[in-house]
């Protein structure tokens, strides 16, 4: 039963308050090891494969068709690789593969894992914003970056991060997610599960990173990775479709 219901069973909605998506670039092979069966890295001719830590204010979670009331507010920490998908009818799809999530609610962390394979730990997690900077703290870890002073436009230029392996702010953007699929494993079935994402008005802006400390990459797996972009967004409305099961072999 609990690996059934484990396929994100029904359509969600929420809104995010606001997000800021680190990008990291790291070997292939680091985020080759870490996929499940039929799943590859999203990577650059270079080689570089991509994870981001995505750090989200959400309000009012809800399976969708449920009023806004009803939903749960929390913070979440997510751990994500980007990866490559092939389907059983050929299509080909781009899409994260979520390593590990974490929240500052316990009943977040008992519905996630009951409806998902997205691995929801409960750890202290608080926002403060100080002098045009977002401070983040969730468990051990800290981010902080500027927000930015005015919108973005499709048109500005971006600031990548010194060191970064893209080439410019179009090819970042491609990595800033979200991206139109979340992947998991249905080992039982050895299937995999597929869930799309739906927003409206995604037009992420680039932000400056005063500081990063995040060791739950090291414990992932995830070492020596280079940070490829940030981004931050505020008040966008995000839906998820029913998962569903594409079962292997083809």
């Amino acid at each position: 039963m609990l690996a059934f219901l484990q396929t994100h069973p029904f359509p969600v909605r929420a809104t995010f308050e606001r997000s800021v998506v680190l990008t990291f670039a790291f070997p292939h092979a680091q985020v080759a090891a870490l996929l499940p069966p039929y799943l590859t890295p999203d990577t650059r001719d270079d080689g570089w494969a991509f994870a981001a830590v995505a750090l989200v204010q959400t309000r009012a979670l809800r399976p969708a068709g449920l009023p806004a009331v009803l939903g749960h507010d929390f913070m979440l920490a997510g751990y994500r690789l980007f990866a490559r998908y092939t389907t059983g009818a050929g299509k080909r799809l781009r899409g994260l593969y979520i390593l590990k999530s974490q929240t500052d609610k316990r009943r977040m962390t008992l519905l996630g894992n009951l409806f998902t394979h997205y691995g929801y730990e409960t750890v202290p997690i608080t926002l403060h914003e100080v002098d045009g900077a977002l401070n983040i703290q969730f468990g051990t870890a800290e981010v902080v970056v500027e927000l930015p002073e005015t919108p973005p436009t499709p048109a500005a230029p971006i600031a990548l991060p010194p060191g970064s392996p893209f080439a410019d702010g179009k090819e970042a953007r491609r990595f800033a997610g979200p991206l139109p699929f979340t992947f998991a494993y249905h080992a039982p079935r050895r299937a995999v599960v597929i869930v799309e994402g739906v927003r409206e008005h995604w037009e992420p802006a680039p932000v400056v990173v005063r500081h990063q400390h995040i060791p739950a990459l090291a414990g992932l797996g995830l070492a020596g990775g280079v940070l490829a972009s940030a981004f931050y967004v505020s008040a966008i409305d995000y839906a998820w479709k029913k998962g569903r099961l594409d079962p292997w072999p083809h």
